[in-house]
């Protein structure tokens, strides 16, 4: 029997979105180059404080955002590949998905890192925050790697847009619309989920914000 429960909390599904746009922001940015790099320095401080707080709210968030409900070993993968672990045994990420959640974020949060030690080659007015305090060649090979990391990034952006379409035209899974609304069907009777305060989240979300912009100010 299927039924229709709250996989996704409004802290989650907000970081969701929220970077997402800002990394079109960060793309295009960056292209543009020129004055547009002063939007994309502040793209790429916005998604270090959503990373932040993903870190956070992954550790102590609801059920499905922590790492340790989606995050599995061989055993799980193979169970699943098997088709042997049902979607209301796993309502939130799935084992494969988890682990592109985590190849994600990891690879965003050393695109970040790099950033902001990076350094504007052609004008030097719109240098990383960071970029001062090591030595200007050490800069532009951090520069070089950024630049080069970032096909690395949309190369694992594009496989997962890849898994989104296949799981809704191949298996007829739409995971757009829960990240949406927060809510999805499942068959069968579904593990028991515990959600913190959505304020629990928002308010965690702008002390992370606000704290890696307040200190990338005064470094």
């Amino acid at each position: 029997m299927a039924s229709k429960i709250k996989v996704w909390d409004l802290p989650t599904r907000l970081f969701h979105w929220s970077l997402a746009a800002l990394f079109g922001g960060m793309w295009f940015t960056g292209e543009q180059g020129g004055d547009w790099l002063h939007y994309h320095v502040l793209c790429g401080e916005a998604i270090g404080g959503l990373l932040l707080f993903r870190l956070v709210w992954g550790v102590a968030g609801s059920d499905t955002a922590r790492f340790s409900q989606f995050i599995k070993g061989p055993a799980a993968i193979r169970r699943y590949l098997k088709g042997e672990m049902t979607e209301a045994e796993q309502p939130g990420h799935n084992p494969l998905g988890g682990l592109m959640v985590l190849a994600l974020l990891l690879a965003l949060l050393a695109q970040v890192v790099s950033g902001l030690f990076a350094t504007d080659v052609d004008s030097y007015l719109f240098d990383g925050p960071l970029a001062k305090l090591v030595a200007s060649g050490a800069s532009e090979s951090i520069t070089a790697l950024h630049k080069g990391f970032f096909n690395v990034l949309l190369a694992l952006v594009g496989l997962h847009v890849a898994a989104i379409l296949a799981y809704r035209f191949i298996k007829g899974k739409n995971l757009v619309k829960p990240m949406i609304t927060g809510r999805k069907q499942v068959e069968g009777e579904a593990t028991a989920l515990r959600f913190r305060p959505a304020w629990l989240g928002l308010a965690t979300l702008i002390v992370t914000g606000g704290g890696v912009m307040l200190l990338l100010s005064r470094l």
